[in-house]
């Protein structure tokens, strides 16, 4: 049961919002935050929650959000369920980067007033760390080091109403399928928005059912998370692109899950060496940094950013609302 108060910290990171919520109202199960996605998935109660938190009135249809939940064990300082208005997913970049501007800023993990402070997190991926930068006591910048990030098929076509079209599918915490806008007459414009959710959402269901779609090592990391169509602006090291994600929602980041897959992209088809930097932009200008070393046949990409709070918020669900959980206009 939902009580009728639920207090959040929201932030955005390069224009992407995240809320968070420090102390989720309602239980969730599981021993390690793997498996408490699985179970939220199935929670009436805590999918209830992220209902009332991410769609309208209190949210809207690109919200993104997370549930602060213990760590798999002390080797971390925080695990987060990371959500949206679809459901629960797997990783989640710009989340990160604002959780570790968040544990910084508000104490609950002590950092120095000029240096690098590592936030370790458990995601439902793997443990993933924040790298808060400080100095004169503010948080100047934050790397999201990823987990391992790799190819799963350089190659795939899908048929869409533009035609076929070839995508590159990589994981960076979760599946993602690339293609440069081009290939479908778009540019990575906001006027070129609504043509690309629609492709958008057509590719991922292209690829519902395709291996590549499946993760070599974990099923519960399987499924095509998100489609990122992409534009080089100066050279294959400086790119725009956009994500769509979920059902058609969209990524105002450059995407930090995304950004570990194109990296592990241009690494393979060795576009971008170790130690060189990938500058990538969002369809709304906002800016990443990524570099990457390797780690056997997989890349480990960190991803530079910043975050800044927007809000707190005391939200209120009145049990006699008839729109509570709410509801999504796309």
């Amino acid at each position: 049961m939902i009580g009728d108060r639920v207090m959040t910290e929201d932030y955005h990171t390069g224009g992407e919002p995240f809320r968070i919520v420090a102390d989720p109202p309602v239980r969730i199960d599981g021993g390690t935050v793997a498996e408490r996605r699985v179970l939220a998935m199935n929670d009436p109660a805590v999918d209830r929650l992220r209902q009332v938190l991410c769609h309208e009135p209190r949210g809207h249809a690109d919200m993104y959000g997370g549930f602060i939940v213990p760590p798999d064990d002390p080797g971390a300082r925080l695990g987060v369920l990371f959500w949206h208005k679809d459901g629960f997913s797997t990783a989640c970049g710009h989340g990160t980067i604002a959780l570790g501007a968040w544990a910084v800023r508000t104490g609950r993990v002590e950092a120095p007033a000029d240096g690098a402070t590592d936030v370790v997190i458990d995601v439902p991926s793997g443990r993933v760390t924040a790298r808060v930068h400080t100095a004169s006591g503010r948080v100047t910048a934050v790397d999201f080091v990823s987990v391992p990030s790799f190819v799963v098929a350089p190659a795939v076509t899908v048929i869409t109403s533009r035609g076929p079209v070839e995508a590159t599918v990589s994981y960076g915490g979760a599946l993602y399928a690339q293609l440069p806008a081009a290939s479908v007459g778009q540019g990575v414009r906001p006027e070129d928005l609504t043509a690309l959710i629609a492709i958008g959402r057509e590719i991922k269901a292209g690829l519902t059912d395709h291996p590549a779609a499946r993760h070599p090592s974990d099923a519960r990391l399987s499924g095509i998370y998100g489609v990122i169509f992409h534009e080089e602006v100066a050279g294959p090291r400086h790119q725009r692109n956009v994500t769509i994600f979920a059902d058609g929602e969209v990524d105002r980041s450059p995407c930090g899950s995304g950004t570990a897959a194109r990296v592990a992209t241009l690494a393979a088809s060795g576009l971008l060496a170790p130690g060189e930097e990938l500058l990538h932009e969002s369809i709304v200008g906002s800016r990443f940094t990524a570099r990457y070393t390797t780690q056997g046949d997989a890349v480990l990409p960190v991803i530079t950013g910043i975050a800044y709070p927007t809000g707190t918020h005391e939200f209120v669900i009145d049990p006699d609302d008839p729109m509570t959980p709410g509801f999504v206009l796309r």
